[in-house]
């Protein structure tokens, strides 16, 4: 069954909206951005063009390192960090869970993505 969601970053300068599965549980990533991020992820990769995305003129931060293939975004007014690229699937993104509203992630089971040790 698909859902409705709607989120933003901490100061609303960035908001998104999809309509995806219904959330039951996250991913969490072990690479070194992601373990200092300590965000929980989104099973589910969305099509870039299914994350619709409204941003403030110059607030959308992106953030990049080792090969550049993931795209790391973030708010520059705020940091938060609402979603990233992915670098196994280009073209689709993973949601931060914490910005999604009315998700619990303190309630949410997860999994843990080994990203500490792809190649």
């Amino acid at each position: 069954m698909s859902e409705s969601y709607q989120g933003s970053c901490h100061c609303g300068a960035i908001r998104f909206s999809f309509v995806g599965k219904a959330i039951e549980k996250g991913i969490r990533c072990n690479c070194s951005v992601c373990s200092r991020k300590g965000a929980m992820m989104s099973i589910e990769a969305i099509p870039q063009d299914d994350l619709h995305i409204e941003a403030k003129d110059g607030t959308l931060g992106l953030y990049q390192f080792g090969d550049k293939t993931a795209k790391h975004y973030f708010c520059k007014e705020c940091g938060i960090y609402p979603f990233h690229e992915t670098a196994r699937q280009p073209g689709h993104l993973r949601v931060n869970l914490g910005c999604i509203d009315g998700v619990d992630t303190f309630a949410l089971e997860y999994d843990v993505f080994d990203g500490k040790h792809l190649l």
